[in-house]
């Protein structure tokens, strides 16, 4: 699952400044934004909340391109200072600073091939989704796939993880090991011996397959018009 984001230029690390840090403000809400590059914007989105541990999650969207919800890495808070990483294409750092009354955040975000500020404003509460319930599913479907998806001459390592909960329901995530470990809550379809994966952040249905009499999940990934085979082989 690999998705473009336009360059930027010169690479740098931002250091948020001590006035920041020493003061505290929650930014939980959702967010509009754009990155400034020379000649344009890139306009975003991003949601932040608290889980049930307390903790700082956040998703990046850009719903112009059909992405809704990507989970964002690293989020963290200290005073008026926040940061938090997109790690879907090599790591794109955010590194910025609410202002007092909480209503706007401004920064940088780096890559590997450039810095460019950024600025957002808080424009209501956090939209951030449930992960999806699912009918149950049956137990040969049941417990962790590995698989390796090849597209324009990169390996992406996959790790699909699926089980039926207590509550007669079934949950599945994906995690991209090369891509920072990034994990989608999946909504699962099976037919028989046919599994549909599917996830709000990328468009949704993104991968059909089928069990196979070797006990493997074979089938083909789709994003838009890019489609490549890709089978999962039962975790051992």
């Amino acid at each position: 699952m690999r998705f473009t984001l336009p360059t930027l230029l010169v690479v740098s690390l931002v250091a948020a400044p001590a006035t920041a840090r020493a003061q505290s403000v929650d930014p939980s809400g959702h967010w509009e934004g754009a990155i400034t590059i020379p000649g344009s914007e890139i306009p975003f989105q991003v949601d932040l909340s608290k889980n049930a541990q307390g903790k700082f999650v956040a998703t990046y969207s850009r719903p112009e391109n059909n992405l809704n919800g990507l989970p964002l890495a690293n989020v963290s808070l200290d005073g008026r200072a926040i940061n938090f990483e997109l790690t879907v294409d090599g790591s794109v750092k955010f590194y910025g600073t609410v202002n007092g009354d909480g209503t706007t955040i401004a920064g940088d975000v780096t890559a590997r091939l450039g810095n460019a500020a950024f600025s957002m404003r808080r424009t209501g509460d956090a939209r951030i989704a449930a992960a999806p319930k699912n009918a149950p599913i049956g137990k040969d479907l049941e417990g962790t796939w590995n698989g390796t998806l090849s597209l324009q001459g990169t390996n992406l390592r996959l790790v699909l993880r699926m089980v039926n909960d207590s509550d007669g329901t079934a949950s599945g995530t994906i995690v991209s090991v090369d891509q920072g470990g990034i994990e989608f809550p999946l909504a699962l379809t099976q037919k028989a011996s046919s599994l549909t994966l599917s996830t709000s952040a990328i468009g949704g249905d993104f991968y059909t397959g089928s069990l196979t009499a070797a006990g493997e999940l074979a089938g083909t990934f789709s994003q838009g018009p890019v489609t490549a085979p890709l089978t999962f082989v039962r975790s051992k």
